[in-house]
């Protein structure tokens, strides 16, 4: 089992970078040492002549695999959501009971993120870190609209509709199953934000999950007797 997961390979829209970074040393690298830099300066103070002298390469060099900063966060946010995508399928995937299904689901993506030994490369928690604080410029930008209709977010929106379908297994009646579903993805993320930044306008921390409340406000607005 361990084998088969190390082979999985999450797969990212071409048109995201240049080159592959899964391709080479290099590319690797740019990514795990992105990911760090990220998360401990934050996205507006990160730039790529810094992350080129962090790992000894030329700036250029970044350049021939991503084409700016912002495709590589969109690349990282991509690559998170994959991720996220291969753990719900991998544990709901022989659940017959869609009640357990979409908790299964929920706990799933809603958990506190451990390192993942099958991407020796990439540092999850970081990147988790940094889906929750610094995700949302990837998309809020002129050029969303453009880079949509180029697929730039079709894992994220991959994801939607798995939990869409999910709850409409559970509530075929409910007439906001995908208003619901991202709703689940993102209310985690900003439940989470809260809780590092303002946790006085949440009531999730270490004693009560994000989890625990996406669960409950889930299950009260479906008609799942």
């Amino acid at each position: 089992m361990e084998r088969l997961l190390q082979s999985v390979r999450i797969g990212i829209n071409e048109k995201i970078f240049v080159k592959d970074p899964e391709s080479s040393e290099l590319g690797k690298r740019i990514v795990e040492h992105g990911i760090v830099m990220i998360d401990e300066m934050g996205f507006e103070s990160f730039t790529f002549k810094k992350l080129g002298t962090k790992i000894g390469s030329n700036e250029s060099s970044i350049y021939r695999y991503f084409e700016n900063k912002h495709k590589l966060l969109v690349y990282l946010t991509s690559w998170y959501w994959g991720w996220r995508e291969y753990q719900l399928v991998f544990a709901t995937n022989s659940m017959q009971d869609p009640i357990e299904k979409l908790k299964t689901a929920i706990a799933v993506l809603t958990k506190a993120v451990e390192t993942d030994s099958s991407f020796s490369h990439i540092d999850e928690v970081a990147l988790n870190r940094i889906v929750i604080n610094e995700s949302s410029k990837s998309f809020l930008t002129k050029e969303v609209d453009e880079e949509n209709r180029q697929g730039y977010f079709n894992i994220y929106q991959r994801l939607v509709t798995r939990l869409t379908e999910m709850i409409q297994a559970v509530d075929s009646n409910y007439p906001y199953p995908s208003s619901l579903a991202s709703t689940i993805l993102e209310g985690n993320l900003h439940q989470n934000f809260l809780k590092d930044h303002f946790p006085k306008l949440t009531n999730c921390d270490g004693k009560n999950p994000s989890s625990a409340f996406i669960t409950d406000m889930v299950f009260k607005v479906l008609n799942n007797d």
